[in-house]
């Protein structure tokens, strides 16, 4: 696939110091569609500019990325020591169909130190950077942007929702996915570690079943341009363990499980099992990021004991639906009755 860059964030705009802080969110969910989307139908359905190209690949799946778009914001910045910070810039937001069944709505901003407020036009000029009108705490804006819940700084949330539910109600889509399953975010904020030796690191937390949050180390400002593909790949990820994860909660807490419920089972298999590539679009810079994570907290050790689970279920649900066919076929054959014979 081609480069994607036009109006994503940047850095080395400014001095070092002012490129070392980017945050974002990630919202990902089942299209709402009952097959999966031909990558020509991804295309039409991801066409949210008018003008700009979807960018499209099918190694080692089938990949469709929006153009990107640009959301102005004027307005207070997140803060975990409660400070009055004012931030004004354009936030860039992206969708993205994987496998033509999963769609993410991706949103991006790069947080750099500004002196004042400036034009609308110089902003719109420079989409995907964020200007403070005063001085930057980084780790302060991080920590508050991860953790906080006030109401009135700004949202990535309702950008990036809005966004998806754009896609999700595309005139393409008949509204009928083969399961259920739950939206889920992941909201992340990476800061550049420029000690000698480092790789970069992640910190994941889970707040909610459907809420995560991410925090990140890369050992350079280029590697942080990055960093939105790698929180992208880790939302994919994260989502198909959480639907998994849900179903088999849900079949656990049955007392006997039921011929239904296994068939609720089955199209995690037939929809989403290929779907599992971590790591595959990963910046190589950032690989040690995702080969922290396989260690602990070892994604595809869940991964593979999900399945494995849910095939075992699925096997053990034929079985018995067998057993049951061939029980009342014995009860429904007639029995073989002799007639004694007039002589």
């Amino acid at each position: 696939m081609g480069s994607h860059s036009a109006g994503r964030p940047r850095t080395g705009g400014g001095d070092a110091e002012e490129a070392m802080l980017m945050v974002g969110e990630v919202h990902t969910s089942l299209l709402q569609h009952s097959t999966a989307l031909a990558q020509e139908q991804s295309s039409e359905v991801l066409s949210l500019v008018e003008g700009e190209a979807v960018l499209t690949s099918r190694r080692p799946s089938l990949y469709a990325v929006s153009p990107d778009v640009r959301t102005g914001v004027d307005c207070w910045l997140p803060s975990a020591k409660n400070r009055q910070l004012r931030g004004v810039g354009a936030v860039v937001t992206r969708a993205i169909i994987t496998g033509g069944r999963i769609v993410q709505a991706s949103s991006t901003i790069e947080v750099v130190a500004g002196q004042r407020r400036r034009p609308w036009s110089h902003y719109l000029a420079n989409p995907g950077v964020l200007e403070t009108v005063g001085k930057l705490d980084a780790a302060d804006l991080a920590a508050g942007f991860l953790y906080g819940n006030a109401a009135d700084v700004l949202n990535l949330e309702a950008i990036t929702g809005r966004v998806l539910d754009g896609v999700q109600m595309s005139e393409l889509l008949d509204r009928r996915p083969p399961l259920r399953a739950a939206r889920t975010r992941l909201r992340w904020a990476a800061q550049v570690d420029q000690r000698p030796g480092t790789a970069g690191r992640a910190v994941v937390a889970v707040e909610s079943p459907t809420v995560r949050t991410v925090k990140l180390e890369v050992g350079s400002p280029d590697a942080l341009a990055a960093v939105a593909g790698l929180a992208e790949d880790l939302a994919l990820h994260d989502w198909l363990l959480t639907t998994l994860s849900a179903l088999q909660e849900a079949a656990v807490t049955r007392a006997v499980p039921t011929q239904e419920h296994i068939e609720r089972l089955r199209p995690v298999l037939e929809h989403l099992l290929h779907l599992w590539l971590p790591g595959a679009r990963v910046d190589p810079r950032l690989r040690p990021v995702w080969d922290q994570l396989e260690r602990v907290p070892g994604f595809s050790r869940q991964w593979k004991s999900s399945v494995n689970w849910i095939r075992d279920q699925i096997a053990v649900g034929n079985m018995t639906l067998l057993r049951e066919l061939a029980a009342r076929v014995g009860s429904a054959s007639p029995a073989c009755a002799q007639s004694p014979m007039n002589t």
